[in-house]
């Protein structure tokens, strides 16, 4: 049956990251199975909104019908607190959790436990909460205290792609990820700087626009350890597909993942991965196809690199194992409908 959804999104939904990109995805198999998408934007300084920004999401939520569907981005959901208790009555409040906001690197502890006591409020409100990973789910439910049976969880989809060959020379090293504290960059070039006695290039692809600064520390640790001609800051692609046909190994070491759409990208080409044991990446990244290490740690990401770089039957294993995972991906489809399912379920109450 055809429903009327609300989605409220903060920022630039045409934004290459991976939680843009979900909701993209989303809204689109929503539409194709029949719902109507109305599509609210709220301010794109959420998760730190100032006062007008906090205003103008009031005067959003208030035009929404009666009875209808709120679904908002857990960019924002957790900071929106205060808004949100205003409508709990009228509205149904479906909440898209990618992950906790207090797990965010580079916030301060008071920060932190700011936004984690703000997100708990906003969760009791909750009619429904969407996670993208069972890892999410989990830490709702045991840190957040909400209920198992308010959550559903809808793991982002992957679309088929072709299998990439592996066969590089020198190995060409893929990273997709927005510069952030949390993705671990400077981990990466510093683990980097200890192998440049061995043949390989680096491809950091991803929106570097977010913290500034910390691109431009990232350029600097670059330049200290003469590394510029080999690690290659390409900024965001919209089309990944080319870049992930050229890669020969997938290395993101993230301090934490809600999900990690890009390493399913990557398993879907059938390249091996190197990754942090971290947040829900050893859920989607099974041993068959990736090493994870120790998060932060920069010997652990060194010695992971250095066998798979030296070892070709080590990196045909992994990618084999890639290969296999590839063929039980879910699709956005089906993500889309178990959230249809819920939303049909919360309207019938």
């Amino acid at each position: 049956m055809k429903r009327d959804i609300y989605f409220a999104i903060p920022g630039d939904l045409e934004k290459l990251t991976g939680g843009y990109g979900y909701d993209r995805r989303i809204k689109a198999e929503l539409e194709a199975l029949g719902h109507k998408i109305h599509y609210l934007p709220l301010s794109p300084t959420f998760p730190k909104p100032n006062l007008q920004a906090l205003q103008a999401a009031d005067l959003s939520f208030a035009n929404v019908p009666d009875g209808a569907v709120l679904l908002v981005d857990g960019l924002a959901y957790g900071v929106l607190d205060d808004v949100l208790a205003k409508h709990k009555f009228r509205l149904k409040l479906v909440s898209l959790c990618h992950h906790p906001l207090a797990l965010e690197s580079g916030i301060s502890s008071e920060e932190a436990y700011r936004m984690g006591k703000s997100e708990a409020r906003a969760l009791s409100m909750a009619a429904k909460i969407i996670t993208t990973s069972r890892h999410t789910a989990n830490v709702l439910i045991s840190d957040y205290g909400v209920r198992a049976k308010k959550i559903v969880t809808a793991v982002p989809g992957t679309d088929p792609a072709p299998l990439a060959p592996c066969k590089g020379k020198p190995l060409r090293l893929l990273t997709v990820a927005t510069l952030t504290k949390r993705k671990a960059h400077d981990i990466l070039i510093q683990a980097l700087a200890t192998l440049k006695h061995l043949e390989w290039e680096a491809h950091f692809v991803g929106p570097d626009d977010v913290d500034a600064a910390w691109t431009q520390e990232l350029l600097n640790m670059l330049g200290d350890f003469e590394l510029e001609d080999r690690v290659h800051i390409q900024g965001p692609v919209v089309d990944l597909s080319e870049e992930y046909m050229k890669a020969d190994l997938f290395v993101l070491p993230s301090l934490y993942e809600g999900y990690g759409m890009v390493f399913a990208e990557a398993l879907a080409h059938g390249i091996p991965i190197v990754a942090a044991n971290a947040g829900a990446v050893p859920d989607l990244v099974p041993a068959s196809a990736g090493v994870l290490v120790t998060p932060k740690s920069i010997d652990s990401l060194r010695e992971a690199l250095e066998t798979l770089f030296v070892s070709p039957s080590a990196r045909a294993s992994l990618q084999q194992g890639a290969k296999e995972c590839a063929k039980n991906l879910p699709s956005w489809r089906d993500s889309a409908l178990l959230i249809s399912t819920q939303i049909e379920e919360l309207l019938a109450t």
